[in-house]
């Protein structure tokens, strides 16, 4: 498209969804950076600054966020004004540290959710899971990138541990990279040329030295790491959306420390597809996978066809984000006492007719 937003991700969609506010004489624009109730929107006519007065909702998981397609303001003096947000295709959401169990989205509109990975440190596998879940749930299409592949000068070690990755990522590609070398840059560029990504990971996993990488240039700033225990400092401290040289946009976020689930019961099934498989010939279509006769899920780690670690990650995610869903939803938090009490009940049946015996 010749559209002067067409290189931040503006297309046919999204010319049809702004065009009651094209009437109203509005300016379409997508917000590359919020901060404190302001914005940045790249526009037709360049960046603007833009308050968000008029479109601040009670619902956490509707506030202007980066990446966010909007109408704003035609002219005027800055800061513009925000007068609506068009509909999300897809959103990435976490759950909050806070007690009241809110949602909190990271980024809007997003193809591809780009999870770094540092070969600096030892593997976590079942972190990976988890951001894998958050991916799969955003709508995104989640990428897994090992950052600092320099670091390993085996090509045989970096071949296992692409593999250990892939392992907990079925369906997912994983792409070994260094930003010292160059390794795996141009294929990697190649594959976010095609829409919104969003990088995300852990405090010095290696986002932003990544992000230069990608651009060319130093249009992040990075911070030394760490010697003593390889972390890095928080060098990105909000969430900015740039336009790559090769196509495509990346959106660069700060270093996650948690990464709690948000209602992603349907992201977790997408990361374990193959325990959800033999879930399917167990015996029984409401089992839970840990003790009951005919499990073929647990008949899976008996033969070895299913390492016993991503089932104990599997049962973890869940109970995890049943916990988060029941904080928002009274009838799931009845049906969570219920099992309790059953469960209760019938380890107190056990424990009688177990002592009966032995009398």
């Amino acid at each position: 498209m010749s559209h002067p937003l067409a290189g931040y991700g503006w297309d046919a969609g999204w010319e049809a969804e702004f065009a009651p506010y094209a009437a109203q004489g509005l300016l379409p624009g997508r917000v590359v950076r919020v901060d404190r109730g302001l914005c940045d929107v790249v526009t037709p006519d360049g960046t603007v600054r833009a308050d968000t007065e008029f479109v601040v909702p009670r619902d956490p998981m509707k506030v202007v966020c980066t990446g966010d397609w909007v109408a704003v303001d035609p002219e005027g003096s800055e800061p513009r004004y925000v007068r609506t947000l068009l509909p999300r295709r897809t959103a990435f959401v976490r759950s909050t540290s806070s007690k009241r169990s809110e949602g909190q989205i990271l980024a809007a509109n997003v193809d591809h959710a780009v999870i770094a990975v540092p070969l600096a440190a030892e593997l976590d596998l079942g972190r990976i899971e988890r951001f894998l879940a958050l991916g799969w749930e955003s709508g995104a299409l989640p990428l897994i990138v090992l950052t600092k592949a320099d670091l390993v000068s085996d090509p045989v070690v970096l071949g296992h541990l692409v593999e250990d990755v892939g392992s907990a990522a079925p369906g997912v590609q994983v792409l070994a990279v260094s930003s010292e070398t160059g390794e795996g840059i141009e294929v990697l560029s190649a594959v976010l040329s095609g829409g919104t990504s969003v990088l995300l990971g852990v405090s010095g996993a290696g986002k932003s030295t990544l992000a230069n990488a990608l651009f060319g240039d130093e249009a992040m700033e990075v911070q030394a790491i760490r010697d003593i225990d390889g972390k890095g400092r928080h060098t990105t401290t909000t969430r900015n959306l740039l336009a790559l040289p090769g196509g495509g946009v990346l959106i660069d976020t700060p270093g996650l420390r948690g990464v709690g689930l948000w209602d992603a019961e349907a992201g977790v099934g997408q990361v374990f597809s193959e325990i959800e498989g033999f879930a399917e010939e167990c015996r029984f279509h409401d089992c839970a996978h840990e003790s009951e006769p005919g499990c073929a899920v647990l008949a899976a780690v008996e033969y070895g066809s299913l390492p016993v670690r991503r089932l104990e990650s599997y049962r973890k995610l869940l109970r995890e984000n049943r916990r988060i869903v029941a904080k928002t939803d009274a009838r799931l938090r009845s049906e969570i006492r219920r099992d309790w009490k059953r469960k209760g009940a019938e380890g107190r049946a056990a424990l009688e007719a177990k002592r009966g015996r032995v009398r």
